[in-house]
């Protein structure tokens, strides 16, 4: 019990109040025994005295009206005898909050008293004990008097069950902390009650919080509701510290963030620390905590039997109040090494090396081949999701602390192989997997039929300001997308913002299960019926979820024009052999035509593209991707290294930081003979190579 007030007319079991952290509890107490069945370790027993009976007493008459209980009639018929057999159950640190939250009133009051302006005598004409002004109330009402309590649940994302299609309001309200006036008496009991060490038990995960659906997809900006910390505490306090956190394991976080120590200093209230702990293994929180799909949360102990901890939303919190603080300031490096490294590439991968190169002093220069840096950050991830200023901050910041940035410039296209590494010690390639996995169907080559990096990268430089490009806009058409994940969900919201005349995504798997099957045991990633903040923006647009399951494309069907016009489909079934081995059968007259006039296919990538292959001359792997040593990011050619989705395939943005990292401490070891940059989980200490570590692939 962490709160509230409750009457028990029954009999206890040992060990009452336990985990009793906050509220009050009257117990009846026929027989004198309970105060041997309860744990008074952490509560005071007290007489029932002074308002305390009269509220009792309506309890108990609540109770008698609504269930008839014959049990509370008898109380009530000699209720001066019978509250006598009651004893109040009082946690002693909650009476000690309330009593300081009293000491604290008592000395505002007097304080207020020796200042008659803030007694609620007029200033500048207006009133300030709470009365109306200008017609408004301010006793938790809006303006026009409906109340808001109502609205609290607006903009949470939904990630059990499809969003219901229910009549929306134009209130952006979204937090209790709006809805309230006032919580600052509650946030102060909240402070000094609150308990780390049974947390996991006492509190509820809370969900992060989306703004509503009809607001946020009529614009741009970030869907994510991000006012104020005060529940972040109480999620910090859910954090067990397992002796074992597969949060950080290699089930959980690829960067081996130190997720239970910051959690505790957030908890304490040690904002600054916190910071600190996530930067020595993360170097962009800021990415991770908008765009990462959290696999710590995925294999966060608690989640075995419950709800796991908000561990996203935490780490964003972190580096956003650090960015507000003015804690995150340029770090520029004491020395140099005189060292020169190109990175070509300026995605996650590609910017985290060269963070880390330029921290252990060599000079870096990072290649892009688009307009602007950032690479899949700025053009493959919609601004709903990460704000294209937040990657901005990010490249300026990198540059204050003395990388170079080159845009526009190309391997192949207007940059030489051979001449990069004749000008640098050490040559990097972060380009990603960016070859798009083709659907060759019948009418493939048939007009309006794209890649969704196409897709998604056209809207997003139109919307920096580049109308150059050929349009590529959803707006008034039936668009089909072919593939589900976060691609497909981004193609999804672009649409919905473009005005499409209706959505439809195809997944060509079954709907999985609300809750994990028995193949899919933690600490695994969940693979689980999830509703995204596309899915929830169609439902509400369109009047369902956009998504088709089991359906496999087999034609793309034309007009006389040569541009698509329907897709022609099969419904399929999933079916597992005696090996194990999932194959799907096609469902006999299941056959159906979609009309589409734009296809975006979201099926995935297989690979780098083979320029820089063929312009360095290096060897790939069975998967197209650079081929290297294992869990090594040299490749076959000397100086030439890989990272992230070029080196391993198709994979996660904070993946790619983490390929990124360990990169460049590799190369740091390589040319300078040792290294002090952070490995996974941050470790600082020294190491130099062995001959194996600096072997070259064959």
């Amino acid at each position: 019990m962490t709160g509230g007030v409750v009457v028990v007319l029954g009999s206890t079991c040992q060990n009452f109040a336990a985990g009793m952290s906050g509220g009050i509890a009257f117990v009846l107490d026929r027989k004198k025994i309970f105060s041997s069945l309860c744990n008074q370790e952490i509560v005071d027993l007290e007489a029932v005295t002074g308002a305390d009976v009269e509220l009792v007493r309506g309890l108990v008459r609540d109770h008698q009206q609504l269930t008839g209980s014959s049990v509370a009639e008898r109380l009530l018929e000699d209720w001066d005898s019978s509250v006598k057999m009651f004893v109040k159950v009082m946690p002693r640190d909650y009476k000690r909050a309330l009593q300081q939250l009293k000491e604290e009133e008592e000395a505002e009051k007097l304080k207020k008293e020796n200042h008659p302006a803030m007694n609620g005598e007029k200033t500048n004409g207006e009133k300030t004990n709470g009365e109306k002004t200008n017609g408004e109330k301010t006793n938790g009402e809006k303006p026009n008097g409906e109340m808001t309590n109502g609205e609290m649940t607006n903009g949470l994302k939904q990630e059990d069950s499809p969003p219901p299609i229910k009549k929306q309001t134009d209130s952006s309200l979204t937090d209790i902390e709006e809805a309230i006036p006032d919580t600052t008496n509650d946030q102060k009991i909240i402070d000094r009650v609150l308990d780390k060490t049974r947390g996991f038990v006492k509190y509820p995960r809370s969900k992060v919080k989306y703004r509503p659906p009809k607001q946020r997809m009529k614009d741009w900006n970030e869907i994510y509701y991000n006012k104020g910390k005060t529940e972040l505490k109480v999620q910090a306090a859910r954090c067990m510290e397992c002796g074992v956190p597969f949060c950080q394991s290699h089930t959980g976080c690829p960067l081996g963030n130190i997720i239970p120590r910051w959690n505790d200093l957030v908890f304490q209230d040690k904002w600054k620390e916190a910071l600190d702990r996530l930067l020595l293994t993360n170097n962009f929180p800021e990415f991770t905590g908008r765009v990462c799909p959290a696999p710590c949360e995925g294999s966060c102990v608690l989640g075995i039997n419950a709800e796991p901890v908000t561990i996203k939303k935490i780490e964003c919190t972190i580096i956003d109040h650090g960015f507000e603080q003015g804690w995150i300031t340029p770090q520029i490096p004491a020395h140099r090494t005189g060292k020169k490294i190109a990175v070509i590439g300026s995605g996650p991968s590609g910017l985290a090396a060269a963070a880390q190169l330029n921290k252990a002093g060599h000079w870096v220069t990072v290649y892009e081949r688009n307009d602007r840096c950032g690479g899949l950050l700025m053009y493959g991830v919609p601004t709903m999701k990460l704000s294209k200023k937040i990657v901005q901050r990010r490249v300026d910041l990198l540059a204050a602390e003395g990388i170079k940035f080159v845009n526009n410039a190309e391997v192949g296209k207007n940059m030489d192989a051979q001449q990069l590494l004749q000008d640098n010690d050490a040559v990097l390639l972060a380009v990603g997997s960016t070859c798009p996995r083709n659907i060759p169907l019948p009418g493939r080559d048939l007009e309006g039929i794209h890649f969704a990096i196409q897709f998604l990268e056209t809207s997003q430089k139109r919307r920096l300001g580049n109308y150059n490009l050929p349009s590529l806009d959803a707006t008034g058409l039936d668009v089909v997308i072919i593939g589900g994940g976060d691609t497909g969900v981004d193609c999804i919201g672009t649409s919905l913002r473009q005005n499409a005349k209706s959505i439809t995504n195809f997944e060509v798997l079954g709907m999985p299960p609300k809750n994990r099957s028995v193949t899919n045991p933690w600490p695994l990633w969940p693979r689980v019926f999830r509703v995204e903040y596309g899915h929830e923006e169609a439902a509400v647009k369109y009047g369902a979820d956009p998504r088709v399951f089991s359906i496999m494309s087999k034609e793309f069907i034309g007009d006389e024009r040569g541009h698509v016009k329907g897709i022609r489909t099969m419904q399929i079934n999933w079916v597992q052999d005696a090996t194990g081995r999932w194959t799907m059968e096609e469902i006999p007259n299941s056959e159906k035509v979609f009309k589409a006039d734009l296809v975006i296919i979201a099926a995935g990538f297989l690979g780098p593209e083979k320029t820089l292959a063929e312009q360095f001359g290096l060897k790939k792997d069975p998967r197209s991707n650079f081929a290297t040593e294992k869990n090594k990011f040299l490749t076959s050619v000397p100086n030439v290294y890989a990272a992230g989705d070029c080196h391993r395939g198709q994979s996660l943005i904070v993946t790619a930081i983490a390929e990124g990292r360990q990169a460049a401490r590799q190369i740091d070891l390589d040319l300078m003979g040792e290294t002090s940059l952070a490995g996974p989980g941050g470790q600082l200490h020294s190491i130099k190579p062995t001959p194996t570590e600096i072997k070259v692939t064959a």
